[in-house]
């Protein structure tokens, strides 16, 4: 039997998901036992398998429509796709520029704040994309699997990863939510 392949990425994000998953520590070593780990920000490959994945894994808000590409991608590839962590879930923390006018927003990140240099710009780059108003992963593709958490404990995404390797849909209720 084949194992599954997943593949991971992240969108408008801090990185703490992928850093939770790297504190599931050596029981990595059981997950790819179980999976074949591909496409993820800590490997070389950057973009899921073209033929698809198993399941994919989706971390952060859509906030630029390069995040809405990579969501689209990601759905179009996998047969299960997971939203991991507040963001993903509900748009999280990022979600709170919805509450400004965007060119507010772009004009405190880059001109106005104590750390930008006397040329301070808002950037313009295609590789950027065009910002978004901030929407969670479900607002823009179909997800089938919700993982909430900021970030979701290192045993939650163990627990979702070897039930996803496995075939099965990971439940989060009552304690599946954190294990201490």
């Amino acid at each position: 039997m084949t194992k599954p392949k997943i593949s991971s990425d992240w969108l408008a994000a801090c990185a703490g998901c992928h850093m939770s998953l790297l504190d599931i520590d050596e029981r990595i070593v059981q997950v790819v036992e179980l999976a074949d780990l591909r496409a993820t920000p800590i490997t070389d490959l950057k973009q899921p398998d073209k033929s698809g994945v198993d399941v994919g894994i989706l971390t952060g808000a859509v906030n630029l429509t390069t995040n809405e590409e990579v969501a689209q991608r990601m759905r179009e590839r996998s047969k299960i796709l997971v939203a991991l962590g507040d963001c993903a879930v509900f748009g999280g923390v990022v979600a709170m520029r919805n509450f400004f006018k965007l060119e507010d927003a772009l004009r405190r990140a880059y001109i106005q704040t104590e750390s930008t240099d006397a040329e301070g710009k808002v950037p313009k780059s295609p590789e950027l994309g065009v910002p978004t108003r901030v929407r969670a992963v479900n607002e823009v593709v179909d997800v089938d699997v919700f993982v909430p958490g900021c970030p979701p404990e290192a045993d939650v995404i163990f627990h979702a990863l070897s039930e996803l390797a496995q075939g099965r849909i990971p439940e989060f209720k009552g304690d599946n939510l954190h294990w201490h």
